[in-house]
């Protein structure tokens, strides 16, 4: 059953120290600003962060990471113009950086979600991207071997969503979303209005109720922030 808490400090309760939380969002585009915000107020530390990027500006994801509550980020993009409060960490050797190429980024969060042991991609080949890293030649091209990528927990924001769980997203909002919610043990979901059960069309249910375990209805996105 979903549980839809009265608020998003309520809704991330008993995230741990030291978990995988995978977020949702490209830049700014279906971030969960009210739920990352609920996670620096609840203050677990030594967390690994799992996003497309490394966070923007001063709010959101940067938040986190300025509080030192974040151990190491998984991400395709560390750097943007506005992504300083991560450098400045990189830089000073307090945070640990992964990077994953996009696609790899996505196939591997989308293999924790279907239980696939790992796969085959040619992206990265001939970089240190590939490193330490089993390779194969298939039909005369160079492969390297890729494990599935899953998270303790999953922070998505989507459009709607019915009290049984199912979501729908936004246009561009969608990115990231479905495949993290698959891919996390929790997955926790804001949301801007909740419905009832048969009120969505079943065809614009791109991420079906037994995927979501919370739901929080979720304030507008906050202006930009700086240091």
């Amino acid at each position: 059953m979903v549980l839809i808490a009265d608020d998003a400090d309520a809704a991330v309760n008993g995230i741990e120290d030291g978990s995988t939380v995978l977020i949702g969002g490209f830049g700014r585009a279906g971030l969960p600003w009210d739920l990352i915000d609920a996670l620096g107020r609840l203050g677990a530390r030594d967390l690994t962060i799992v996003n497309n990027n490394a966070g923007n500006g001063a709010t959101g994801l940067a938040a986190l990471l300025h509080a030192g509550l974040v151990r190491k980020v998984i991400c395709s993009y560390p750097r943007q113009v506005d992504s300083y409060v991560f450098e400045d960490l990189y830089r000073a050797g307090e945070i640990e950086l992964e990077v994953v190429p996009q696609g790899t980024l996505a196939e591997r969060l989308r293999a924790a979600g279907a239980g696939i042991g790992g796969f085959y991609t040619p992206t990265g080949v001939g970089t240190t991207l590939a490193e330490g890293k089993e390779s194969r030649s298939i039909d005369g091209r160079e492969f390297i071997l890729e494990y599935p990528l899953h998270g303790d927990v999953a922070l998505i924001g989507a459009h709607v969503g019915d009290s049984a769980g199912n979501l729908v997203y936004r246009k561009t909002a969608r990115n990231f979303g479905p495949i993290m919610a698959a891919a996390a043990a929790l997955t926790i979901a804001q949301v801007v209005n909740i419905v009832a059960p048969g009120d969505l069309d079943p065809e614009a249910v791109v991420t079906p109720g037994i995927y979501v375990d919370r739901l929080v209805v979720a304030g507008p996105a906050p202006a930009v922030e700086e240091l």
